[in-house]
This record gives C-alpha cells, sequence and structure tokens, in this order.
C-alpha cells in the first residue's frame, strides 16, 4: 500500500454581516458533505496567498481580508484515484455577503463540487449531511460566542 501524499490546504470560513458560512458541497460514498472554501497550498506559496488564489477561483471574490487562523486539521482523504494526508489551516474571514461565481474553477472542481450555500448556525445544527470539519457546527457556534481562539486548535476530521 502506498503511503498517502501529504497535501497542504488553506481554508477560509467565510462569513457575512449576518454570520451566514459559505460551504461547498461534493458527494463521496458517504452522501453529500459540506465543506469550506479553500484549497492546496503551491510550492513556493504562503497560506495567506493560497487562500487569496482559492476564494478568487472558487467564489470570485477578490477584496479577502483574512482573519487569524483559528483551526487546524489533518485527516486522510481520497479523491482522483489518490489519497492524501490533507493538512489544513483555516482562518475566519469576515465579508460582506456576495453572490458566488465559479467560473473560476478547475476542471477537478466542476467534476466534484455539487453545490454552494450559504448557512446559519441553526441550519448548520440541523442538517443530516456530513460537515467538514466533524465537528464545524458546535466549534463554530463557540467561535462566535466567545471569540476566536488565543491560538490555532485541531479540530475533527
Amino acid at each position: 500500500m502506498t503511503a498517502p501524499q501529504i497535501r497542504y490546504s488553506a481554508r477560509a470560513l467565510l462569513l457575512d454581516e449576518d454570520g451566514k458560512l459559505l460551504l461547498f458541497s461534493s458527494v463521496d460514498e458517504g452522501g453529500t458533505f459540506w465543506y469550506p472554501v479553500g484549497g492546496g497550498i503551491k510550492d513556493g506559496e504562503s497560506p495567506e496567498a493560497a487562500l487569496r488564489r482559492e476564494v478568487e477561483e472558487e467564489t470570485g471574490f477578490t477584496e479577502l481580508a483574512i482573519g487569524p487562523q483559528i483551526w487546524y486539521r489533518q485527516a486522510v482523504a481520497s479523491w482522483g484515484g489518490n489519497t492524501y494526508d490533507c493538512r489544513e489551516r483555516i482562518y475566519l474571514c469576515r465579508v460582506p455577503h456576495f453572490t458566488i461565481d465559479t467560473s473560476g474553477f478547475s476542471q477537478g472542481e466542476i467534476d466534484t463540487v455539487t453545490g454552494h450555500r450559504w448557512w446559519t448556525l441553526d441550519e448548520l445544527d440541523a442538517t443530516a449531511d456530513r460537515l467538514v470539519p466533524a465537528d464545524l457546527a458546535p466549534r463554530l457556534r463557540a467561535v462566535l460566542t466567545d471569540g476566536a481562539p488565543a491560538g490555532p486548535e485541531a479540530v475533527g476530521s
């Protein structure tokens, strides 16, 4: 068995002025799952530069003010016939509500992303769909209630 390829990535919790969180969806053997905007860090690219690039490519939003890195996540995932050891930095980013433009999607995103939507905390609590990270709803509620943690915290897979 081949060891998973390490993949470093940066993700943004894009929260609008109403506290709604933008998530994208895909489908795997476990059904629909929802996850934050973001993706892989290219060689020589800083996590923040990768985050700005990914947000623009995936949403069309170009005025990203990057907030603190509040979480990190490590999980093994498979897609496109490859298995990855994903190591993600997750940043809290406040944005005005905007219309999503996915015209910058890569072919891989076109093939795998099934949707996007802005979620309220109550909707996140109530969904039967899988959220990534798994503890997204309670952790986001804690951040919005108590503020960002002093340093990045580990979140579930």
